[in-house]
């Protein structure tokens, strides 16, 4: 259900801790009931305001878990998360989530101004009627995303990149101070993908945080000030030039890299996992 990734309404609006991280993540370890191994291990993570972060590894290092995790989609047992200085859990209202496609329910029947209308709920809660400030929000973030022509189709008649700037439009009206991001590049062309990052680039200039997972590594130095490599726990944290290296990609998607190759065959090979 597209619901499933809405769970803000009545989520109390503590202030921010001044001079605190956007997000402070401390020795995380998460485990699924009943799995072999955690899926995180020890993820020590910091993202400062005007951060625009992305989160890079293969399928399965856990990072839709942790994105999970600092939505409250998932318990957390071991370890911290704060947000502005305060317990995850409580600054929902901060935090602004454009899950995997794959998760939302696209044959829900709402339009499209409906569901962006549903990122002001977190100001609203549930069962109050939009103002007309909170309307002058979604019209705005309809615009931004050049989307207000479509305000009133179904979302399940949109295409693929247009439904990824309905969900970023949601964002926008939400207004919130870190901006989540899970695979938003996955089936989107390419304009939708420059009007993404343009927007990203703007609100971090303007002092918001982005985390976006992402397994695109020619976006990250055009895009991004900072790359995170996740394969369960963090191998490699800091500016795209300085972590983006074969190296480190090796080690996060499971290759031997061998760094005294001939030319010819200076490639990674694939090891067993």
């Amino acid at each position: 259900m597209i619901l499933n990734t809405l769970r803000y309404g009545g989520t109390c609006r503590v202030p921010a801790v001044p001079d605190t991280p956007a997000l402070a993540v401390d020795n995380l370890t998460f485990s699924y009931p009943g799995a072999d191994g955690p899926v995180l291990e020890t993820v020590n993570l910091l993202v400062h305001p005007g951060d625009r972060v992305a989160l890079v590894g293969p399928n399965g290092a856990g990072k839709s878990t942790l994105l999970k995790l600092i939505l409250g989609l998932e318990q957390q047992r071991t370890g911290t998360i704060d947000v502005y200085g305060h317990p995850a859990h409580t600054c929902l209202h901060r935090v602004s989530i454009v899950p995997q496609r794959t998760s939302v329910d696209w044959q829900f029947p709402v339009t499209v101004r409906n569901v962006v209308t549903m990122g002001r709920y977190v100001h609203l809660g549930w069962f109050k009627r939009p103002r007309s400030e909170d309307k002058d929000r979604v019209q705005d973030a309809l615009e931004a995303m050049e989307i207000a022509d479509l305000a009133d189709r179904q979302i399940g008649e949109l295409s693929g990149g247009q439904q990824q700037r309905v969900m970023l439009a949601r964002t926008l009206a939400h207004d919130a101070d870190l901006m989540l991001m899970d695979e938003p590049l996955n089936h989107v062309d390419i304009s939708t993908q420059e009007l993404m990052f343009h927007t990203l680039e703007r609100l971090t200039s303007a002092g918001k945080a982005a985390v976006v997972s992402t397994h695109d590594l020619g976006i990250l130095t055009v895009h991004f000030n900072r790359a995170v490599f996740l394969d369960r726990t963090i191998i490699a944290d800091g500016p795209v030039e300085d972590v983006l290296t074969p190296e480190t990609i090796a080690k996060a998607y499971g290759f031997e890299f061998h760094k005294n190759y001939p030319h010819q065959n200076h490639t990674p090979s694939e090891a067993p996992r």
